[in-house]
């Protein structure tokens, strides 16, 4: 009886290591993982972030509060959650994380910077005393879910994308870095030469340039009414001509009188002076 009252005691330590396993994974899954594809469950309820990196010693430090600030978040009825910057590039550009770790507290969509300590007792205190009030929001246009921060977002993810190419390139093909740089450089070459032609293209669709069109014959149709103006003219022109040829002829007129009444004048006045001289 001794070996079976042996084997129970490892056997019930066994039993509570197994049951209190699943517990303790539980205890850690109060933190919820924030990735690209979910970041968006972050507009609605109240939320405190955490942007980390596991290199990161700060980082490091923090995650025990962190963990232990994590189990009052229900009794709080806020979601605490973390996002890995070095797995999520994206969210890194669209939060613009300049500094480890940055936390941040969201409000229904409305963005603020957490400065404060960092203990379990201060985020208790800033969450239950609603200290976030005091706190500007961040503008919308630099909140994560602008224009302006998606487009940062996908730069950053074009970054990473890059870095793990180049890390390809070195690693695993083999090419020295030179080489690795010529890549590059003649893809960017490329998609410029390509997304210059597009935007010419779409350009000329928008704006399609006015091209100079041989002017046709004008049909036997349209001659009466084009000639009209010409006609009216020609009238105008004989019109003006005919008024001139009337002044022409009446200055004439007035000018053979004149000579005719000079020359009357000169004849009477004649034989009177040769009367005088006689």
């Amino acid at each position: 009886m001794a070996p079976s009252g042996s084997l129970r005691i490892p056997v019930a330590v066994l039993l509570l290591l197994l049951w209190g396993a699943p517990w303790a994974h539980g205890r850690r899954s109060d933190v919820r993982i924030i990735t690209d594809e979910n970041w968006r469950e972050l507009l609605e309820g109240e939320w405190m972030i955490e942007f980390y990196a596991p290199w990161c010693p700060a980082c490091q430090n923090l995650q025990p509060e962190w963990e232990s600030f994590a189990e009052w978040g229900e009794d709080l009825e806020v979601n605490i959650a973390k996002i890995d910057v070095t797995e999520q590039p994206g969210l890194s550009g669209r939060f613009i994380i300049t500094a480890l770790p940055t936390i941040y507290h969201c409000k229904d969509g409305e963005f603020r910077r957490y400065q404060g300590p960092r203990t379990k007792k201060d985020f208790i205190n800033f969450i239950s005393d609603k200290e976030w009030k005091s706190i500007e929001p961040v503008s919308s246009w630099f909140g994560p879910g602008s224009i302006l921060m998606s487009s940062m977002s996908a730069l950053f993810q074009l970054s990473m994308w890059i870095r793990t190419c180049h890390n390809y390139f070195i690693e695993d093909l083999g090419l020295p870095i030179w080489g690795s740089y010529t890549v590059f450089a003649l893809a960017t070459l490329l998609s410029g030469l390509l997304l210059g032609l597009f935007m010419i293209f779409v350009a000329d669709f928008l704006c399609p340039s006015k091209r100079r069109r041989p002017q046709a014959c004008p049909s036997r149709k349209l001659q009466p009414e084009s000639s009209q103006p010409l006609k009216k003219v020609e009238e105008e022109q004989e019109a003006d001509v005919e008024d001139v040829s009337e002044e022409e002829s009446e200055s004439k007129e007035g000018t053979n009188k004149d000579f005719a009444q000079n020359a009357v004048r000169q004849r009477s006045v004649g034989p009177s002076l040769a009367t005088d001289k006689s």
